[in-house]
Parts: structure tokens; C-alpha cells; sequence
């Protein structure tokens, strides 16, 4: 009876056993704690919304799509505004008629000062609708302010908007920058131009930068300060949004260690 009691005591450490061994196995490595967190982020990146209210009678530029700038992204349905351009336009026109009529009564004396007066406002006001009109025109083309990428697109063809609707979200393709956090004790070491390793998740990949920008503020609740890098080349397997890890060189670690 006590040899049974031992053999299966026996077994069931050996059915243990491997299970703690890979368990152990699958648990992921912590990160360094001197490694930093850090994010790319693009040179420009903006939502393009409506500035007028309409339907949308083109939406050439898609998803994921690379554009100029100033490159036709979409066009509303201006047959309204461009109406109302033209009215504005005819009014001007018979205002300045007017005043020239004025003008010409008063070397006459037939009308006093105040009537060349209400003629010179009337052209001023109808000037100003004219250049309203125009204004409103130009609203009926959402051109791209900078190239780059549509990273998404809010609508769709067709589709009746209102002032103020998002419309695009765009990217710019240039140089990306890299987004970090760095405990403010660091702030007396830090300066422009100071060297990083970067490695990012997403490639798999380290790369080289450099400090660009410290922010003047320190956030008193985590005791951090925010600070952007430049990397030292362009590199086209990365993208905005990628994650990763930073580390200072060897040298800025030295450097900080020996301040007192």
C-alpha cells in the first residue's frame, strides 16, 4: 500500500513538472528598464473636413492613395454657388452704374453729395458680396494643402455633407519623427542634436536619431518631459503610427552618471 501511495506521489511530479518548465519557457523577457518608449509620428498630418455645405459630385482621390499638393482631392455640386457668384457679380456691376450716374448728376447739381455717397456704398456692399461669392465658390474644391498619403476617407460619393464634416484624414510622406518621454531627470544631460538607438517593433530593426526638440514644460504628474528626434536617414520600410524602443548611447549614459 505504501509503495502504491509513492509511485503515483511520483507521477503526478512528473506531470508537473514539464508544465512548470513551459510555463517558464513562454513567459516573455521584460523589456530593459532604461529602454524608452516611442512612437513615429508624420512631419504634417491633418483632417481635411468641408467647408461648405453640399453634395459630393467626385471623389477621385481613394484610400491609401499617394497625392501633390494642391491636387484635386474633391469636388461638391456648385450650381447654387456659382449662381449665386454671378448675381453678386451682375449687382456689383449695376451699383457701379449707378454711381457713375450719380457722379455725373452732381457735376449737374441735380443730386446733392449724400446720394454720391449711398451710390459709393451700395458698389462697396455689392463689392463685398461679390467677394463672398467667390469665396463660396471656392469652397466647392477641397484641394490638398501638402503631399502625401489619404490615410482614410470619412464619406463618399454622392453624399450630401455639412459645413464642418471630416472629409479626409492626410498624411504627409516626408521625414517622420519620433515621439518620446524621458524622465525629467534626464533634462540636464539633454540637448539638441544628442544621439539614439531606436528600435522599432513593427521591422524588427534599429535605427539611429537625434534629438530635434525638447519641450519647455515637464508634466508634474508623471515627472516627464516630451521630446522629438530626427531619424539620421530616410527609410521607406517605416511608417507613421509604428512603436518601438529607445535607448541613449553609451556616451550619454557616461556623461549622466558623471553629473553630480
Amino acid at each position: 500500500m505504501r509503495k502504491t501511495a509513492l509511485e503515483s506521489l511520483a507521477g503526478a511530479l512528473l506531470l508537473v513538472c514539464p508544465l512548470l518548465s513551459v510555463h517558464a519557457d513562454d513567459t516573455p523577457a521584460p523589456e530593459s528598464a532604461s529602454a524608452i518608449r516611442v512612437l513615429l509620428a508624420a512631419e504634417l498630418e491633418t483632417t481635411l473636413s468641408s467647408q461648405m455645405s453640399g453634395t459630393l459630385a467626385e471623389l477621385p482621390a481613394g484610400f491609401g492613395e499617394q497625392v501633390k499638393k494642391a491636387e484635386l482631392l474633391a469636388r461638391f455640386n456648385c450650381s447654387e454657388a456659382d449662381a449665386r457668384s454671378k448675381v453678386a457679380a451682375a449687382e456689383l456691376t449695376m451699383a457701379r452704374q449707378n454711381l457713375e450716374a450719380k457722379k455725373q448728376l452732381r457735376k449737374l447739381n441735380a443730386v446733392g453729395d449724400i446720394e454720391v455717397s449711398m451710390a459709393n456704398t451700395e458698389v462697396q456692399k455689392a463689392d463685398g458680396a461679390r467677394a463672398m461669392g467667390q469665396a463660396q465658390s471656392g469652397y466647392c474644391q477641397v484641394l490638398a494643402p501638402f503631399s502625401g498619403r489619404i490615410a482614410k476617407v470619412y464619406v463618399k460619393p454622392f453624399q450630401t455633407v455639412t459645413a464642418g464634416t471630416p472629409l479626409f484624414d492626410l498624411v504627409s510622406d516626408g521625414a517622420l519623427k519620433v515621439r518620446l518621454n524621458v524622465p525629467s531627470t534626464l533634462l540636464k544631460t539633454l540637448k539638441p542634436g544628442l544621439p539614439l538607438q531606436v528600435n522599432i517593433h513593427e521591422t524588427g530593426k534599429s535605427y539611429t536619431a537625434t534629438i530635434s526638440a525638447i519641450n519647455s514644460r515637464v508634466d508634474a504628474v508623471a515627472q516627464t518631459v516630451e521630446l522629438e528626434a530626427r531619424l539620421d536617414n530616410k527609410y521607406p520600410e517605416l511608417m507613421a503610427g509604428m512603436s518601438g524602443t529607445a535607448r541613449f548611447t553609451e556616451e550619454t549614459a557616461q556623461h549622466d552618471s558623471s553629473q553630480p
